[in-house]
C-alpha cells in the first residue's frame, strides 16, 4: 500500500483507497512536545513495556455518528463512524487528527504542512486536488480545505487544516461513493465548526511523550 503520511490516505497501489486513517511512524519514539493548548484529548495505552500515548481533537460528535475508541487507539486519531457501523466497514467515515509540531521538523509553519501533504497526495496521479471554501471552528478560526476526488476508482474526501499550540490540526471525512460524501456534509460541516480551542493555562503543564 502506498501511505500518505500527513492526511492519511491509505490507498492500494492502483490508488483506491481502502479508509481513510494517519499513521504514525515510529509511535514508540519518546517525542517531547511543550505543554497543550488545544483542545486534546490524551489516551495512555497500556503495553507489555511502558504505555503507549495517543492523542487527538476533543470534538463534538454529531447526530448519528459516534466515537470509534479502538480505532481511535489503532491510528492514533479521534475516528467517527455512523450508527449501526464500525469505523472499518462503514462506507463513509470522519475523524480528526493532531499532530505534533515537535514530529515535524522539516515544517515551519501551517502552509508549509499543508503543501507537504498535498505534494505527497500529488503523487496519485489518479487523485483531483481542489481547494474549496474555508471551513470555521466555534473559535471563529477560518481552515483551508481541500477535496480529493477519484479521477476514476477511489474515495470521496475533504480535509480541512488548522493549528493550534503545538499541534497541527487534520479533519477528514472520507467516503466510498459521492453519495456518501455528500450525505455527510453537514455531519462534517458540524464536527469542525464546533471544536473550540482549549484556553491555556497560565502555567505549568505535563509534558507528554509519544
Amino acid at each position: 500500500m502506498m501511505i500518505y503520511l500527513l492526511a492519511g490516505r491509505l490507498r492500494t497501489a492502483a490508488g483506491e483507497a481502502t479508509l481513510m486513517c494517519s499513521i504514525a511512524i515510529g509511535l514508540l519514539c519518546p517525542v517531547a512536545v511543550a505543554p497543550l493548548h488545544a483542545e486534546i484529548e490524551m489516551v495512555a495505552v497500556p503495553t507489555e513495556r511502558d504505555p503507549a500515548y495517543h492523542w487527538w481533537p476533543k470534538i463534538t460528535i454529531p447526530q448519528g455518528w459516534h466515537h470509534e475508541r479502538n480505532a481511535s487507539v489503532e491510528y492514533s486519531l479521534n475516528a467517527l463512524a455512523p450508527d449501526g457501523f464500525t469505523f472499518d466497514d462503514a462506507p463513509t467515515v470522519m475523524y480528526a487528527k493532531a499532530v505534533a509540531k515537535a514530529r515535524e521538523l522539516d515544517v515551519k509553519s501551517l502552509q508549509m504542512f499543508i503543501k507537504k501533504d498535498l505534494d505527497a497526495v500529488r503523487a496519485n496521479p489518479g487523485v483531483e486536488i481542489k481547494e474549496v471554501q474555508r471551513l470555521t471552528t466555534a473559535d471563529g478560526k477560518r481552515l483551508r480545505s481541500f477535496t480529493f476526488f477519484p479521477k476514476k476508482n477511489g474515495t470521496w474526501d475533504r480535509v480541512a487544516y488548522g493549528e493550534e499550540g503545538t499541534f497541527y490540526l487534520i479533519f477528514t471525512v472520507s467516503s466510498h461513493t459521492l453519495g456518501g460524501y455528500q450525505s455527510a456534509g453537514k455531519a462534517y460541516q458540524a464536527m469542525v465548526g464546533r471544536y473550540v480551542e482549549k484556553p491555556a493555562k497560565s502555567s505549568g503543564g505535563a509534558t507528554p511523550k509519544h
